[in-house]
This record gives structure tokens, sequence and C-alpha cells, in this order.
């Protein structure tokens, strides 16, 4: 606080505001729109550009003010023929921030059709724009058209409060505030209450803690003042001034169950302290002592901290404090959290309670909490229980997540239960596009395994049909299975899919499937040495087709899988 504030706020006095803001003149000099533009480089506003589904005519009056030279704006309003609302008035200006000259150009031509009769709101508007644009005796000259029209209000000062702090100009919002009766807008508990909020928002809880060590003398504080105060020093994790504030607050007002906001701002900044979780305990005891209590802030970024030091004791603890109070029920987030901690440590079963209680508390389960709890009961092995949650999870629309699923199908497969690794892997192909290849094969070998070959089949071709490759391991297990089993023509067909899949798609020729062809086709030759006779194998038939299509020429039946197998060979190594 300068010695000049302070002397005249002790007289209850101020110099004018035209008087105190002279030196800010040549912020409007001859080039306002370049001062805008330096502006810029520190701030931006919200355009009509990035508002989506405006009107047509709120469009076309932004595009002329953010288009058109300050010197010819009104001109060009004129010739559109435009006729304006005063809430029309309103939505242009609050998306014209970025262009003052012209807005307030527009401002007055809009004043024109409406007979000087804007709305208070619209003022307001043109007040903040000013003053966020740091024209300060534009925005007073504004003020004074107001006061004229007998619209001031506490809103419109407290425009002026947060242009000032955010042009760091924290002195003149002190001036600004101690005039402001002058303008017959009363200097009251409110108006302090959003001048120190300005200032705290801005990161300057210091210089308004300052302030109201003198402002106290002549304006009594209440709760929301302190409110205000712990909110900024919470921010700025100022713990010492945090202790400071609350110990004025009890002095000043005591304790008020209704002053939630404070009590939440001081326990979150004792919490970043050193020890600063065991402290908050300590005072949240107090307050209860006190019937006080803090609310769902404090309750949600402490249990945060719990989860993050995984402190099962302090999160019981805060839990109960939570259950007791007869107005506060814990949010699915809450128990989102709790359920995360339990499974971190390895105590499942407490974490399917706590999934259990949350309907009691109206708190329904989310994705988060079926897959939180899922994956726990995975790692921990509880196979059963895991496969009890998924089809609850399912039941309830909740998607599970892939790596979740991912797990479930290999853990249900080695602990031989091929039928739910099944089910999940349903609900994979149903529910998601990509990386499906490595488990689709995983679950193709594992049911060979579990002697259900037929299954395997089955899910093989389903895995063909919907281009998710089949790898070669799992091609020669199951061929390995087929013929023991007599059923080769079965592989055979099965193979058959696999070449008219690859080769109808036009990316065969990417590494990953050449490889897989480039082994196919070595079983191919590999056949063909063995027999030459009228009995075509079944890739034979492709293979001799891209050789026509490669304008290949002389080729015999017998002599057809030879050449496919050197063109195919061709194209993978890139000479083709």
């Amino acid at each position: 606080m300068t010695k000049l504030a302070r002397r005249a706020y002790d007289r209850g006095l101020s110099p004018s505001p035209s008087s105190s803001h002279k030196k800010h003149r040549r912020s409007h000099g001859s080039s306002p729109h370049k001062h805008v533009q330096d502006l810029g480089k520190r701030r931006t506003f919200i355009s009509y550009l990035e508002t989506p589904n405006l009107p047509p005519k709120i469009r076309l009056l932004c595009e002329i003010i953010a288009n058109t030279p300050s010197s010819s704006v009104e001109k060009v309003l004129d010739d559109s023929t435009i006729v304006v609302s005063q809430e029309e008035v309103e939505e242009v200006v609050k998306l014209s921030y970025g262009y003052p000259s012209t807005a307030v150009k527009f401002f007055r031509w809009a004043g024109y059709q409406l007979n000087d009769r804007h709305s208070p709101y619209a003022w307001n508007l043109v007040v903040d724009l000013l003053g966020k644009n740091s024209l300060f005796d534009a925005m007073w000259d504004a003020i004074k058209s107001m006061k004229k029209e007998g619209i001031l209000s506490l809103a419109t000062f407290a425009s002026v409060f947060s242009s000032y702090v955010i042009g760091d100009r924290v002195e003149e919002a002190f001036m600004t505030f101690e005039v402001m009766d002058q303008y017959g807008v009363p200097r009251d508990i409110v108006a302090l209450n959003s001048l120190l909020s300005a200032i705290c928002r801005e990161g300057r809880t210091k210089k308004a803690d300052e302030f109201l060590r003198i402002a106290k003398d002549k304006i009594r504080p209440d709760a929301d003042t302190y409110a205000i105060l712990l909110e900024g020093w919470e921010t700025q994790e100022d713990i010492a001034g945090a202790r400071r504030t609350f110990e004025e607050m009890l002095l000043e007002v005591g304790w008020d169950p209704r002053n939630i906001p404070a009590y939440d701002s001081f326990l979150c900044t004792l919490i970043k302290g050193p020890n600063g979780f065991h402290e908050a305990l300590k005072f949240l005891n107090t307050m209860k002592e006190r019937r006080c209590s803090p609310g769902n802030k404090f309750f949600g970024f402490a249990l945060e901290e719990c989860v993050r030091k995984l402190d099962a004791r302090g999160a019981a603890l805060l839990w109960e404090a939570m259950k007791i109070r007869s107005d506060f029920r814990p949010d699915t987030h809450m128990y989102n959290m709790m359920i995360s901690l339990h499974c971190q440590l390895g105590n499942i079963d407490i974490a399917g309670r706590y999934l259990d209680e949350m309907v009691y508390d109206g708190a329904f389960p989310n994705s988060h909490s079926y897959n939180t709890l899922f994956q726990g009961l995975l790692k921990s092995r509880k196979l059963q229980e895991a496969s009890s949650i998924f089809t609850e999870m399912v039941k309830n629309e909740c998607l599970a997540s892939q790596a979740n699923c991912i797990a479930a199908v290999r853990l249900f497969l080695d602990s031989g239960d091929p039928c739910m690794a099944i089910k999940v892997w349903k609900f994979m192909i149903e529910n998601y596009d990509s990386n499906l290849e490595e488990t689709g094969n995983f679950l193709i070998s594992g049911l060979r395994d579990c002697n259900r070959l037929q299954e395997a089949v089955k899910y093989a071709e389903d895995m063909i049909d919907r281009r998710i490759k089949l790898s070669s391991s799992s091609l020669t297990k199951l061929k390995q299975s087929l013929i023991k089993a007599g059923k080769a023509s079965v592989h055979d067909e099965l193979l058959k899919k696999v070449y008219t899949a690859f080769l109808q798609q036009p990316e065969w020729k990417r590494v990953n499937g050449a490889k897989w062809l480039h082994w196919q086709l070595m079983q191919l030759k590999t056949k063909c040495n063995r027999t030459l006779h009228k009995s075509v194998y079944p890739g034979q038939e492709l293979c001799s087709s891209y050789c026509r299509t490669s304008k290949r020429s002389s080729r015999t039946k017998e002599t057809a899988p030879y050449e496919s197998y050197d063109v195919i060979r061709n194209v993978l190594n890139g000479s083709e």
C-alpha cells in the first residue's frame, strides 16, 4: 500500500478519477489498434471465430468490426442496413474484445437505433472491454456516461478492479475502491470482497491482505472476506499466510458451520506442507468439536494425497469423518479413489466392499470403478470374482479397458476357463478395432491346447473374416491338430480363406503380411516338391491368378506353383 493510498483511505477522500488517471492518456493516442496488437502478445480474447452456431446477423456484425478500419466502420454498418436489438448488441460486444476501437464505434452506432437505450449489461461489457485493453481513460468516460444514465452498479466496479489488477496496477484498483461511493455505489463489505477477490485471483494475495488490514478499521470483514484470502493463500501455497488469516478469522467472525469454503482452502493449504496431512487431521478434529466441517473439496483433495502416498490409515480416518456427517455423502470419484488405493495395496476384498457400498450413498459405479477392481482381481488371480465383476460391468454397459481384456483372456485360458476367455474375446472384437491380433492368436492356441479344436477353427475363421491376421504359429498348431484328428481338409480350407483375405487387401505387400505370406509359400513349395500331379493345392489357383495379372506367360499347370512362388517372392523382395 503506497503512502498516498493510505492517506487517502484514512481521510475517506481520493483524487478524482480524471486526475488519478492522467498519466495513462497516452494509451489512447492516434493508434489504438497498434496498442491492441501489442496487448495481443500477452492476452487472448474470445472471438466469434471460435464460437459455434452463431446467428448469421451476429457473425456478420462481428466480421465487420474485426475486418473494417475504425475510420470507416460506421459507414459500413450504415450500408449494411442491419437493425439490432439490445440483446444482439450485448452478444456482438462480448465477442469483440480484440477490436476495442471498432467495437466502441459499433456500440455508439447501435445507440442511434436504440435511442441511446443500451442495457446496463451492454454498458458493463464496454467498460470491461476498454479496461481489459488497458484503455483506462476511455473506460472512465464510459463510467461517467453510465453515472448520468443512473445505471452504475457494483458489477461495473468489479470489472474495473479486475482490469487494473490484470494490468499490474493494483494501486489504481485501491484508488478506484476509495472513490466508488462518489459514483453512487456503496463502499461496503460486498465491494471490498469484490476488490480482494480480483487481487487474489491474480496471485497478489499479500497485497490484498495488506489492504484489508487498513480497510477493516472502517469496514468490518465477514466470513467471505477471509474465505477469499484463504483461497488466495492456497493458490500460492503460502502456509504461513493461511495460518495467520485463519487465526484472524476466528478472532473476527468465530466458528461458523456455513463457512465451508474457508475451511476447505485452509485445510488444503496445510496438506501441502511438511507433515501437513496429520496437521490437517488435527484441525479437522477441532472443527468437529466446534460442529464445523470442510466440504467435498478438502475431502477429495486429501483422499488424492492418501492414494498418492498409499496411506490406507489416513484414508480410513478421512472416510469416517465424511460418513458421520448427515449432510454429506461421498461421490463416485471419492469411492473410486478408495477402490484404487486398496487395489494398489492388495486389499481386494476391502476394495470390493467399497464398490458394493456405493449405491447406498447414491454414487453409482462407472467404467473406472469396475476397471480398477477388475484389474486388481486379475493381478491377484481371483478369477472367479473377476468373472463376476466382468459380467456385472458388461450388464451395466460399462466399457472394460482393452488392457484388462487382454490380461483376462490370457489368465482365463491359463487357468483352464476357455468359456470365460471366449466371452471376453467376444467383448473385445465388438468394442475395439485395433491391437487384436496377439490376443486372437493366443486364444486360438489356447483353445487348441484345451482340446477345443472345433472352437479354435471357428474363431480362426472369424478372425480371417474380420481381417485379423492369423500368425504362422497358430496355423501350424492348428494344422498339426487337424491332421492328427484326420481333418486335413479343414486346414486346407482355412488356408484358402487366408490366401483370399490377404490377396484381396491392397496393403498385403506390407512387411508383416509379407513375412507371413512368405512362410505360407514355403509350405506350398514343399508340398509341390513332394508331389506333382493333377491335384491342385489350395493356394495354387490364387497364386497363379496373381501371376496372370502380372502378365507372366507360358505357364503350365504343373509349373504354376513354382512360378507363383517366384513371382510373389520377388514382390516381397521389392523387385516386382
